[in-house]
């Protein structure tokens, strides 16, 4: 079981987190919400949890909930600049549909 970031993330965490002045990584989750069931959910960490899972890549900690990691096992975290857009993309094989508008997910 594993979930990963490209250097991209990587990079942008790794800024986000010392412009705050403080943080251990982001901690990535689902929740249940949308057309399609499942979103996902992020955000900086200050700790870790005793019950996360915690996965590392380009020096960044990615913090996961148990009930969580079965749904995105296997997922890399990107982040692109498409246009004057950026953000996060999460590219996970467990997909098998998304919603129309893009906000939730199924697997």
């Amino acid at each position: 079981m594993a979930v990963t970031l490209s250097e991209a993330a990587a990079r942008h965490v790794s800024r986000y987190i010392a412009k705050r002045g403080k943080g251990v990584g982001v901690r990535l989750g689902i929740k249940t919400t949308g057309c399609s069931g499942l979103a996902y959910k992020l955000e900086y960490a200050d700790d870790v949890a005793p019950e996360d899972h915690v996965f590392e890549g380009h020096g960044v900690k990615i913090l996961v909930d148990p009930k969580s990691l079965p749904y995105i096992d296997g997922t890399e975290l990107d982040f692109v600049r498409e246009g004057l857009n950026e953000g996060f993309k999460f590219h996970n094989p467990r997909e098998k549909d998304r919603c129309g508008c893009g906000e939730s997910f199924r697997v």
